[in-house]
C-alpha cells in the first residue's frame, strides 16, 4: 500500500536542496523504507518534501518501500523495526543492513538528514 503523503510537494524547489539530491543520487545502492499514515499530520508535513527529494535524486520506486501504518501506529515491520513515532524512514543497503534513519522529531527535514548521515556513515 502506498502512502498518499510520499506524494512529491510540487512546490519543493531541488535547487535549493541541491546537496542532499546530489547525496541521495549518487548512493543509488540503498533502500529506503517509509512508515506512516495519511492520517498523520507530521506525515503530511515532512513526507510531500521528502517524496520530491527522492523523485529529483531519480530513486526508482523499487527502492521505496511505503509501509502504511493505522491510528495506533501498528502495520507490516513495526515490531521488526522498532516503529514507535511516524513519520519514520530506515535506510539500508540492499543487504538489509541499517545505515541511519529519521524519526519524526528531527529538527531538520528528512531528505537532509538523512543525506549528512549517509555521507558520514559511507
Amino acid at each position: 500500500m502506498s502512502l498518499e503523503t510520499m506524494q512529491p510537494n510540487p512546490a519543493w524547489d531541488a535547487a535549493s536542496y541541491e546537496d542532499a539530491v546530489d547525496t541521495l543520487e549518487a548512493h543509488d545502492d540503498l533502500v529506503y523504507a517509509v512508515w506512516g499514515g495519511d492520517w498523520c499530520k507530521d506525515c503530511r508535513r515532512l513526507l510531500p518534501d521528502f517524496g520530491a527529494a527522492l523523485d529529483a535524486a531519480g530513486v526508482p520506486e523499487e527502492r521505496i518501500d511505503e509501509v502504511a501504518v493505522d491510528e495506533d501506529k501498528q502495520g507490516p515491520g513495526v515490531d521488526e523495526y522498532d516503529i514507535e513515532f511516524i513519520p519514520t524512514i530506515v535506510v539500508e543497503t540492499e543487504d538489509g543492513d541499517e545505515v541511519t534513519r529519521f524519526v519524526e522529531e528531527e529538527d531538520v527535514p528528512p531528505a537532509i538528514w538523512l543525506a549528512e548521515r549517509i555521507d558520514d556513515e559511507r
